[in-house]
């Protein structure tokens, strides 16, 4: 259910809480019980259309950040909007999502269009000279994750994630826990009609760059009429690309994690 326009109050927080829900999670790093207390690796964050339309205004820039929280001895996550230099644009408030269970399962879809090709062939007399046909195989053009790497992540995450944060917290005490992550505006589909809401899980990738398992989030948009199986398409999916985590893929001058705010 969505939430109602009063209630997207609810879920704005002034910027001196954001800077202190941030500063709490900072604090919290190196302290895997509490950690473990914190982030059941079987729930998911919300955002909603009213989230998303709030976005809206911001959708010309290219990234969002995504800050670490902990508000309410609950963690959330702080969505602002960064201008092209990659420096936090000032408002009063910015909204915000607690990590929570998931209310129903998850449907990811992915539609494929398979075209077939008649080809034919007459002589200049007007006379049948070749007859073939083709399957043409589908062609992703929106999925910018496949779906089954989001799914590979997303199990990994509930399966290992405990075990990467266990590991982060004895070998570097928490100094490479993300604390925010870049998300592409490109993921946050603001620019579709049709969009009634996202719910963003963690997974776990391995970077080829940095030659570990880092923690990403994955964004599983819903539309407000998925297209049946059955009725084939281009390919569509409601599964798009991970967000970068901070660290280690901090940026200048956004790099002072933390002090977002």
């Amino acid at each position: 259910m969505l939430m109602s326009t009063l209630n997207i109050v609810d879920y704005m927080l002034p910027v001196e809480e954001c800077r202190a829900a941030s500063n709490q999670w900072k604090a919290s790093l190196a302290d895997f019980s509490k950690i473990q207390k914190l982030i059941p690796t079987n729930y998911v964050f919300n955002i909603s259309r009213e989230h998303l339309e709030w976005m809206k205004g911001f959708k010309d820039y290219k990234d969002f950040c995504a800050a670490v929280g902990i508000y309410r001895d609950r963690l959330i996550l702080i969505f602002y909007p960064m201008n092209n230099d990659g420096v936090k644009i000032d408002v009063k408030e910015y909204p915000y999502s607690f990590l929570t269970e998931l209310e129903k399962d998850l449907r990811l879809q992915e539609i494929q269009e398979y075209t077939l090709i008649r080809n034919a062939v007459l002589s200049k007399d007007l006379e049948s000279m070749e007859k073939n046909a083709n399957m043409g195989l589908p062609v992703s053009n929106t999925p910018i994750l496949e779906q089954d790497k989001a799914v590979d992540a997303i199990e990994r995450w509930r399966n290992q994630g405990m075990d990467w944060f266990y590991k982060e917290t004895r070998e570097n005490q928490g100094s490479g826990i993300f604390r925010k992550f870049y998300v592409p505006t490109a993921d946050l589909c603001l620019s579709d009609d049709g969009l009634a809401g996202i719910t963003c899980s963690f997974g776990i990738r391995y970077n080829d760059i940095y030659g570990k398992m880092l923690v990403t989030l994955i964004f599983i948009s819903f539309r407000e009429n998925l297209r049946s199986a059955e009725l084939g398409a281009e390919s569509i999916s409601n599964t798009y690309d991970w967000a970068k985590p901070c660290p280690p893929i901090c940026r200048i001058p956004d790099v002072e994690v933390g002090g977002e705010f």
